[in-house]
Protein backbone atom coordinates (compact mmCIF):
# COMPACT_ATOMS: atom_id res chain seq x y z
CA UNK A 1 0.00 0.00 0.00
CA UNK A 2 1.09 3.31 -1.15
CA UNK A 3 1.24 5.55 2.11
CA UNK A 4 0.12 9.82 1.30
CA UNK A 5 1.25 12.12 4.12
CA UNK A 6 -1.17 13.03 6.48
CA UNK A 7 -1.56 15.63 9.20
CA UNK A 8 -1.95 14.12 12.90
CA UNK A 9 -5.52 13.72 14.22
CA UNK A 10 -7.05 16.12 16.51
CA UNK A 11 -6.94 15.53 19.81
CA UNK A 12 -10.42 17.19 20.72
CA UNK A 13 -11.91 13.96 20.41
CA UNK A 14 -9.79 11.66 22.88
CA UNK A 15 -9.87 14.62 24.98
CA UNK A 16 -13.85 15.03 24.99
CA UNK A 17 -14.11 11.05 25.72
CA UNK A 18 -12.07 12.09 28.34
CA UNK A 19 -13.67 14.29 30.08
CA UNK A 20 -17.17 12.39 29.84
CA UNK A 21 -15.34 9.47 31.97
CA UNK A 22 -13.92 12.64 34.25
CA UNK A 23 -17.80 13.34 34.26
CA UNK A 24 -19.07 10.02 34.83
CA UNK A 25 -16.18 9.32 37.80
CA UNK A 26 -18.23 12.47 39.60
CA UNK A 27 -21.99 11.62 39.66
CA UNK A 28 -20.83 7.81 40.25
CA UNK A 29 -22.51 6.41 43.19
CA UNK A 30 -19.95 5.64 46.34
CA UNK A 31 -20.60 2.24 46.35
CA UNK A 32 -19.42 2.05 42.09
CA UNK A 33 -16.42 3.51 42.57
CA UNK A 34 -12.67 1.97 44.05
CA UNK A 35 -11.57 5.33 44.22
CA UNK A 36 -13.51 8.51 45.25
CA UNK A 37 -14.57 10.53 42.32
CA UNK A 38 -12.91 13.23 42.94
CA UNK A 39 -9.75 11.78 43.32
CA UNK A 40 -10.22 9.68 39.89
CA UNK A 41 -11.58 12.62 38.05
CA UNK A 42 -8.25 15.03 39.29
CA UNK A 43 -5.99 12.07 38.55
CA UNK A 44 -7.71 11.45 34.92
CA UNK A 45 -7.44 15.86 34.46
CA UNK A 46 -3.75 16.10 35.40
CA UNK A 47 -2.89 13.49 32.69
CA UNK A 48 -5.04 15.00 30.60
CA UNK A 49 -3.62 18.55 30.89
CA UNK A 50 -0.03 17.46 30.07
CA UNK A 51 -0.92 15.28 27.09
CA UNK A 52 -2.55 18.88 25.89
CA UNK A 53 0.09 20.99 26.79
CA UNK A 54 3.19 18.76 25.67
CA UNK A 55 1.30 18.08 22.22
CA UNK A 56 -1.66 20.53 21.69
CA UNK A 57 -3.75 20.40 18.69
CA UNK A 58 -2.85 17.64 16.76
CA UNK A 59 -1.11 14.68 17.55
CA UNK A 60 2.19 14.27 16.12
CA UNK A 61 5.08 14.70 18.25
CA UNK A 62 6.66 11.00 19.26
CA UNK A 63 8.26 11.45 22.51
CA UNK A 64 8.56 8.99 25.14
CA UNK A 65 7.08 10.86 27.87
CA UNK A 66 4.20 11.74 25.72
CA UNK A 67 3.93 7.98 25.09
CA UNK A 68 3.95 6.88 28.28
CA UNK A 69 1.68 9.21 29.71
CA UNK A 70 -1.09 8.47 27.16
CA UNK A 71 -0.54 4.75 27.98
CA UNK A 72 -0.99 5.67 31.96
CA UNK A 73 -3.55 7.61 31.39
CA UNK A 74 -5.58 4.93 29.50
CA UNK A 75 -4.49 2.04 32.42
CA UNK A 76 -5.99 4.47 34.62
CA UNK A 77 -9.63 4.53 32.61
CA UNK A 78 -9.25 0.65 32.30
CA UNK A 79 -8.89 -0.10 35.47
CA UNK A 80 -11.52 2.20 37.02
CA UNK A 81 -14.11 0.67 34.37
CA UNK A 82 -13.02 -2.26 35.42
CA UNK A 83 -13.42 -2.09 38.89
CA UNK A 84 -16.88 -0.58 38.50
CA UNK A 85 -18.00 -3.72 36.36
CA UNK A 86 -16.77 -6.04 39.46
CA UNK A 87 -18.68 -3.55 42.15
CA UNK A 88 -21.78 -3.26 39.99
CA UNK A 89 -21.55 -7.88 39.12
CA UNK A 90 -20.90 -8.35 43.23
CA UNK A 91 -24.26 -5.70 44.05
CA UNK A 92 -26.33 -7.64 41.41
CA UNK A 93 -25.61 -11.28 42.72
CA UNK A 94 -25.46 -10.50 46.06
CA UNK A 95 -28.96 -8.77 45.78
CA UNK A 96 -28.07 -5.49 47.53
CA UNK A 97 -30.54 -3.29 48.58
CA UNK A 98 -29.14 -0.41 46.12
CA UNK A 99 -30.06 -2.24 42.95
CA UNK A 100 -33.69 -3.13 44.28
CA UNK A 101 -35.05 -0.49 42.38
CA UNK A 102 -35.47 -0.42 38.65
CA UNK A 103 -34.87 2.80 37.39
CA UNK A 104 -31.49 3.70 39.48
CA UNK A 105 -30.42 0.21 38.93
CA UNK A 106 -30.95 1.00 35.21
CA UNK A 107 -29.11 4.12 35.40
CA UNK A 108 -25.91 2.87 37.45
CA UNK A 109 -25.73 -0.04 34.57
CA UNK A 110 -25.95 2.33 31.61
CA UNK A 111 -23.46 4.25 33.40
CA UNK A 112 -20.84 1.31 33.72
CA UNK A 113 -21.78 0.12 30.56
CA UNK A 114 -20.83 3.72 29.14
CA UNK A 115 -17.56 3.96 31.09
CA UNK A 116 -16.45 0.65 29.49
CA UNK A 117 -16.68 1.42 26.09
CA UNK A 118 -15.62 4.46 25.87
CA UNK A 119 -12.07 3.16 27.99
CA UNK A 120 -12.07 0.71 25.64
CA UNK A 121 -12.22 2.77 22.74
CA UNK A 122 -9.47 4.57 24.21
CA UNK A 123 -7.66 1.18 24.56
CA UNK A 124 -8.04 0.42 21.02
CA UNK A 125 -6.83 4.13 19.99
CA UNK A 126 -3.50 3.57 22.18
CA UNK A 127 -2.17 0.59 21.23
CA UNK A 128 -3.44 -0.12 17.49
CA UNK A 129 -0.25 0.08 14.82
CA UNK A 130 1.99 1.88 17.79
CA UNK A 131 -0.49 4.37 18.93
CA UNK A 132 -2.05 7.74 16.81
CA UNK A 133 1.24 9.24 15.87
CA UNK A 134 2.74 5.75 14.17
CA UNK A 135 -0.51 5.70 12.19
CA UNK A 136 -0.15 9.31 10.89
CA UNK A 137 3.54 8.33 9.58
CA UNK A 138 1.59 5.38 7.99
CA UNK A 139 0.08 2.18 8.18
CA UNK A 140 1.81 -1.00 8.92
CA UNK A 141 1.20 -3.71 6.01
CA UNK A 142 0.12 -5.82 8.86
CA UNK A 143 -2.20 -3.99 11.13
CA UNK A 144 -3.01 -4.87 14.72
CA UNK A 145 -7.09 -4.26 14.01
CA UNK A 146 -7.79 -4.52 10.12
CA UNK A 147 -10.37 -2.02 8.84
CA UNK A 148 -12.41 -2.38 6.03
CA UNK A 149 -10.39 0.37 4.32
CA UNK A 150 -7.60 -1.44 5.49
CA UNK A 151 -9.19 -4.77 3.64
CA UNK A 152 -10.55 -2.67 0.89
CA UNK A 153 -7.81 0.10 0.00
CA UNK A 154 -10.48 1.01 -2.83
CA UNK A 155 -13.07 2.32 -0.61
CA UNK A 156 -11.23 4.77 1.49
CA UNK A 157 -9.60 8.02 0.27
CA UNK A 158 -5.80 8.28 -0.14
CA UNK A 159 -4.15 8.79 3.26
CA UNK A 160 -6.83 7.75 5.08
CA UNK A 161 -6.32 6.58 8.94
CA UNK A 162 -8.47 5.33 11.67
CA UNK A 163 -8.91 7.93 14.21
CA UNK A 164 -10.65 7.98 17.48
CA UNK A 165 -13.58 8.16 16.51
CA UNK A 166 -13.46 4.84 14.33
CA UNK A 167 -12.00 3.07 17.44
CA UNK A 168 -14.96 4.46 19.10
CA UNK A 169 -17.35 2.55 16.97
CA UNK A 170 -15.12 -0.63 17.22
CA UNK A 171 -15.73 -0.36 21.15
CA UNK A 172 -19.68 -0.27 20.99
CA UNK A 173 -20.23 -2.46 17.71
CA UNK A 174 -18.32 -5.26 20.12
CA UNK A 175 -20.51 -4.27 22.93
CA UNK A 176 -23.81 -4.14 21.34
CA UNK A 177 -22.92 -7.51 19.15
CA UNK A 178 -20.76 -9.55 21.87
CA UNK A 179 -18.18 -10.07 19.24
CA UNK A 180 -15.88 -8.14 16.36
CA UNK A 181 -18.34 -6.78 13.44
CA UNK A 182 -16.40 -5.05 10.67
CA UNK A 183 -13.30 -4.46 12.44
CA UNK A 184 -11.41 -7.67 12.63
CA UNK A 185 -8.73 -8.05 15.86
CA UNK A 186 -5.24 -9.82 13.60
CA UNK A 187 -3.28 -10.13 16.83
CA UNK A 188 -3.58 -11.59 20.11
CA UNK A 189 -3.75 -7.97 22.25
CA UNK A 190 -6.53 -7.10 20.00
CA UNK A 191 -8.02 -10.55 20.12
CA UNK A 192 -7.86 -10.28 24.31
CA UNK A 193 -9.25 -7.05 24.45
CA UNK A 194 -12.11 -7.48 22.58
CA UNK A 195 -13.28 -11.05 23.81
CA UNK A 196 -12.89 -8.98 27.01
CA UNK A 197 -15.23 -6.47 26.54
CA UNK A 198 -17.77 -8.39 24.28
CA UNK A 199 -17.78 -10.31 27.88
CA UNK A 200 -18.11 -7.83 30.13
CA UNK A 201 -20.72 -6.19 28.05
CA UNK A 202 -22.66 -8.72 28.06
CA UNK A 203 -22.10 -10.01 31.63
CA UNK A 204 -23.69 -6.16 32.49
CA UNK A 205 -26.89 -6.25 30.13
CA UNK A 206 -27.22 -9.76 31.39
CA UNK A 207 -27.21 -9.35 34.89
CA UNK A 208 -29.17 -6.12 34.77
CA UNK A 209 -31.70 -6.62 32.85
CA UNK A 210 -32.62 -9.88 34.66
CA UNK A 211 -32.55 -7.91 37.80
CA UNK A 212 -34.70 -5.73 36.53
CA UNK A 213 -37.34 -7.98 34.99
CA UNK A 214 -37.26 -9.86 38.49
CA UNK A 215 -38.00 -6.53 40.34
CA UNK A 216 -41.38 -5.75 38.22
CA UNK A 217 -42.30 -9.12 39.29
CA UNK A 218 -41.92 -8.74 42.59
Amino acid sequence: MTDHPVRGESRLPMATAVIVLMGFALISPAHLAIFPGWLLATVEGILLLILLIGDPGRIDRETPWLHWTSVLLVAVLIASALGSTVLLVVDLLSGSPVTAEPGPLLIAGAKVWLTNNIAFALLYWEFDDGGPVKRAQGLPEYPDLAFPQQMNPELAKPGWRPEFIDYLYVAFTTANAFSPTDTMPMVHWAKVAMASQALISFTIVGLVIARVVNSFAN
